[in-house]
């Protein structure tokens, strides 16, 4: 689904906000380019995505970030940049290619020390995390992995966040498909779950973000 630039925005008018917005390290850009004519390159957040969530994290105050879905590590490489650097950052990619040259452009912007990257599928990494850490334990998580087990995900995200931490959502506006009531598929029903559970929720303060492909933020009361 559409990723790489935010949704509904002409070529011209995106072209313009990346040229009087976007501030991207040279890591970053050498990152995101790296995998440009890959079909696979919409798997990687938008520009103006990564820069959001970082100035997110700076205002929030953010020195626990956890990623759930890690790809070539370039939203995980913003966070780094933007995070003190004793900060704890975790995240995990289930496949081995895509984690090695994630470690690969972390080491290329000198962040590689400040991110806890597990090659495993992302209920694990949750779990596990619930295990180490326990609850009530991380300022911001960030899910953007598998669709279909979006509700899972959050349910896991929200008991790993302190009180006043952030859960972001990923895609939920999943390149308008959500909107559409013949597209029945296992990965925009997930998304549409985890909209209706979040929007229900009165453990949270919630606002759904048109960047990109959509990004609902939660902040846990």
């Amino acid at each position: 689904m559409p990723g790489k630039t935010t949704l509904g925005l002409g070529e011209d008018l995106h072209a313009y906000l990346l040229a009087n917005s976007l501030r991207e390290s040279d890591a970053a850009k050498a990152a995101r380019e790296s995998v440009a004519d890959q079909e696979n390159a919409r798997w990687h957040m938008a520009p103006e995505q990564g820069q959001f969530m970082a100035l997110l994290a700076q205002i929030h105050g953010t020195r626990s970030y956890v990623e759930v879905g890690c790809f070539i590590g370039y939203g995980a490489l913003w966070m780094a940049e933007a995070m003190p650097a004793d900060s704890e950052i975790f995240t995990c990619e289930i496949s081995e290619e895509f984690a090695e040259i994630a470690r690969q452009n972390w080491r290329r912007a000198g962040v590689a020390d400040r991110i806890d990257l597990r090659v495993t599928d992302a209920m694990s990494f949750l779990d596990g995390l619930l295990q180490e850490r326990g609850a009530n334990s991380t300022d911001m998580v960030f899910i953007d992995a598998d669709k279909r087990p979006y509700p899972e995900y959050y349910a896991r995200a929200l008991e790993l966040v302190r009180p006043g931490g952030l859960v972001l959502v990923d895609n939920v506006l999943w390149g308008g498909s959500v909107a559409d009531p013949e597209n029945t598929k296992e990965s925009t029903e997930g998304i549409r779950t985890v909209t209706r559970t979040l929007h229900a929720d009165e453990r949270v303060d919630i606002s759904m973000v048109p960047i990109a492909d959509g990004v609902t933020i939660a902040r846990k009361r």
